[in-house]
C-alpha cells in the first residue's frame, strides 16, 4: 500500500490494493491492483529481444489480425455454454406469473431478483450419455421473505423439472444489488463521508455512482458479539460490505459501513 490519505470516511486508498479486515465473512473478493502495468521483461544474450522488439530478425512478431467471432447459434449442444437465446428463454420459463406477482426484487418492485443463469450439471445416470438433455439453473433472491430460489429448466422440453427454496443462503451479489446498496448508502446520513471522499479525490460531486464508481463487494454475515445488534440478522438478511473505487482513481475505504438490503438500512461497525 503506497499511500493512505486520511479523510472523511476514514481514508482514501491510493495504492495497489485494499487490506480487508473486520468481522465479515468474505465471499470470493479480489481487489485488482496496479502491479505489472509498466513492467518489462529481461534481455536475451546478444540483444535478441531488442532486435525482435524493433521488428528485426526472422523471429519478429507479426502484426496481430483481428478476426470476427463466429456467429453464435440459437441452441448449444452438450456442455456448450448457454447461448444468449437459451438464457433469455430459460429466464422466461423459470419466472412464473405467480412468482412475479408475489416476489420482490432489491428495489422493492414486483418480481424476485434474478442472480444467475448457469448450465446445470447432468444427472449421475446421464454422465456417459451422448444425448443427455441440457438443463439450466436459474437462481432468484426473493426480498419479500429472504429466500433463495433455484429452478432447473430442461432446455429440450421447456419444463421446470425442479425448484428448491432455501433461507440463510447468501451467494455473491449481482451488479444490480451492488448498485442498489450504494444508492442506499449515499442516501443515508452515514453516506456523507463517502460523498465527501469522492469529491476530495475527483473535485466533482457523486451524482451517478454506477457511472462514476467501480464496485466490488462481499456478503456480510453476523458474528455474535462482534458487531452492533442492528446487524444480528445479517446472513438471514442480505447484507453487503462495499469496496468502491473511483473510476481511474483511488479506492475509498467504506469497510466500516454495512448495508442491509433486506431492511434497507445502513449500520456503522464499532471500532
Amino acid at each position: 500500500m503506497r499511500k493512505i490519505v486520511h479523510r472523511h470516511l476514514g481514508k482514501v486508498v491510493a495504492g495497489a490494493g485494499l487490506a480487508v479486515a473486520g468481522t465479515a465473512v468474505m465471499v470470493g473478493i479480489t481487489l485488482p491492483g496496479t502491479a505489472g502495468a509498466n513492467e518489462s521483461g529481461g534481455s536475451d544474450a546478444g540483444g535478441t529481444v531488442a532486435a525482435q522488439q524493433g521488428g528485426q530478425g526472422s523471429d519478429a512478431v507479426k502484426p496481430g489480425v483481428v478476426e470476427q467471432a463466429p456467429a453464435e447459434g440459437k441452441k448449444g449442444t452438450g456442455s456448450d455454454p448457454l447461448t444468449d437465446d437459451e438464457t433469455k428463454r430459460v429466464e422466461q420459463l423459470a419466472l412464473t406469473k405467480q412468482m412475479f406477482s408475489a416476489g420482490e426484487n432489491v428495489e422493492g418492485r414486483r418480481g424476485p431478483e434474478r442472480l444467475s443463469v448457469d448450465l446445470a450439471e447432468p444427472d449421475a445416470d446421464e454422465l456417459d450419455a451422448t444425448n443427455a438433455p441440457r438443463r439450466a439453473d436459474v437462481t432468484f433472491y426473493d426480498y419479500r421473505d429472504d429466500t433463495l430460489v433455484t429452478r432447473t429448466v430442461n432446455l429440450d422440453t421447456g419444463k421446470v423439472e425442479q425448484t428448491t427454496s432455501r433461507t440463510g443462503v447468501q451467494p455473491p451479489l449481482s451488479h444490480d444489488e451492488n448498485v442498489e446498496a450504494l444508492e442506499v448508502l449515499i442516501a443515508d446520513p452515514l453516506g456523507a463521508g463517502l460523498k465527501a471522499d469522492f469529491k476530495d479525490a475527483t473535485g466533482s460531486e457523486l451524482t451517478d455512482p454506477e457511472q462514476q464508481l467501480l464496485l466490488n463487494s462481499a456478503v456480510y454475515r453476523a458474528t455474535p458479539g462482534a458487531q452492533p445488534a442492528a446487524l444480528d440478522k445479517c446472513g438471514e438478511h442480505r447484507c453487503v460490505r462495499l469496496f468502491p473505487k473511483v473510476k481511474n482513481g483511488p479506492w475509498i475505504d467504506a469497510r466500516s459501513l454495512i448495508v442491509d438490503l433486506s431492511a434497507r438500512k445502513v449500520v456503522k461497525l464499532g471500532s
